[in-house]
């Protein structure tokens, strides 16, 4: 929506979207301006607008760099080497927590150095790396048997085939709007999540280009999914939780104890809030190299979809919030997928025009140095920048409707989930 005011750059008229600041489509004047409406980061308006600056700049430099090259590869990224090795660091510590607790909890037994070495181990329990679990996963979303949805799996097959990536283990449909790839268990099943209200708005190459990107996090070493590197996401965290002091326990009686008890506070804390800056400062180094996987399953996404599906499927995304809101309300009305399409196809079509200014205002709403994801309109933009790919798969309406004849029973489950839900 034009503002009627010119740009003070380049003298372009100006526009404004969902209430933002406004900024020049044209020069992009303003677009790294600091939304008054973002949530804050630590909510110091000082330290947010500076972080924000950092985060902009930084997810600008790299999309700059990999539109630059001939094609995203997987490199050794400085944040990608600093990452594992202090997660290796981190592993190492809490092995020799493990072993040192076992050694004393055997060590001249009934004594009272077995008590230290229980403790010790019980501690490195709690920071163990977490190796995730299907049954938690399956809490949300149902699992896909085989059998009873072929001409899902086949499909899945194929891109599989043609994007070069391992078969997912399991397949779940939930009820979001998204889709999700993730390893779980000793045997590191591979897991593969369709949320029903995306996969059913989308159409046949816009299926294969969400397929051909969740399947694509399967080699495309995103740091997130390491084993090795959950230590950096999860232990330091867990270290100053354990750290934190505890302002509900009953206080001791007597000065000394007081004392002690005050000093303790004081130092727990101090080392809380540095572990948890350390941790902070972690997962801010991880999220450049994780944006940089998103960019290459992008890659993957064209390479099987075609690059018109590909952006086509990013779009969708960007527009999430009204493609969600018309997909809820033919739910409310007791409809089913069939419906969701075509009101998503509806809400799609109206805000098109819209699309290029969308996708410019997500460079600016989706910058944060903790965002695991860069902004969806870096996304699209990266695809439209290189030479346009041909589809490698492609998925026919009446396979699509097989598809979706297949699931209709669990397209009516997430239907009442989310009737139940608006109310």
């Amino acid at each position: 929506m034009s503002t009627g005011e010119s740009c003070p750059k380049c003298s372009a008229a100006t526009i404004s979207k969902r209430a933002a600041e406004p900024w020049c489509p044209a020069c992009e004047w303003n677009l790294d301006h600091f939304e008054k409406e973002r949530r804050p980061e630590f909510g110091w308006r000082w330290v947010d607008r500076r972080l924000f600056r950092t985060a902009y700049w930084l997810t600008e430099r790299q999309y700059a760099e990999l539109r630059d090259a001939p094609t995203p590869a997987r490199a050794a990224m400085a944040a990608r080497i600093a990452t594992v090795a202090v997660s290796v660091v981190l592993l190492a510590l809490v092995a020799a927590l493990f072993l040192t607790g076992l050694w004393l909890l055997t060590y001249d037994f009934f004594s009272p150095v077995n008590l230290i070495g229980a403790l010790l181990v019980l501690i490195a329990v709690v920071l163990r790396p977490r190796l995730g679990r299907l049954s938690r996963l399956t809490r949300d979303a149902e699992q896909l048997d085989r059998s009873k949805a072929p001409a899902l799996f086949a499909v899945i097959d194929r891109v599989a085939a043609a994007a070069g990536t391992p078969v997912p283990d399991v397949v779940l449909l939930s009820a979001e709007f998204n889709a999700s790839t993730t390893t779980v268990g000793l045997r590191r099943r591979r897991v593969l999540t369709l949320g029903a209200q995306l996969w059913s708005v989308l159409d046949p190459q816009e299926r294969i280009a969400l397929l051909g990107h969740e399947l694509g996090h399967f080699v495309n070493g995103d740091i997130r999914r390491s084993l090795v590197t959950q230590a950096a996401e999860s232990t330091l965290g867990a270290v100053a939780y354990l750290l934190r002091p505890d302002r509900r326990r009953t206080r001791v009686d007597g000065l000394t104890g007081m004392i002690v008890e005050t000093v303790i506070d004081i130092v727990g804390g101090l080392l809380a809030r540095f572990v948890g800056l350390l941790h902070l400062l972690l997962v801010w180094i991880s999220r450049r190299d994780s944006q940089r996987a998103e960019y290459l399953a992008d890659e993957l996404s064209a390479k099987v979809a075609g690059s018109a599906a590909a952006i086509r499927l990013s779009d969708v995304l960007l527009l999430h919030d009204a493609i969600d809101t018309v997909v809820r309300r033919e739910a409310r009305a007791g409809n089913s997928a069939p419906a969701w399409r075509t009101a998503a196809e509806q809400a799609r079509a109206g805000l098109v025009t819209d699309v290029p200014a969308f996708r410019q205002l997500s460079r600016r709403t989706e910058a944060s140095l903790f965002a695991s994801h860069p902004p969806t309109g870096l996304r699209a933009g990266l695809i439209a920048a290189r030479p346009a790919q041909p589809a490698a798969v492609v998925l026919t309406e009446p396979e699509q409707a097989r598809m979706d004849e297949e699931l209709a029973a669990h397209y009516e489950r997430v239907r009442r989930e989310l009737a139940v839900a608006n109310w």
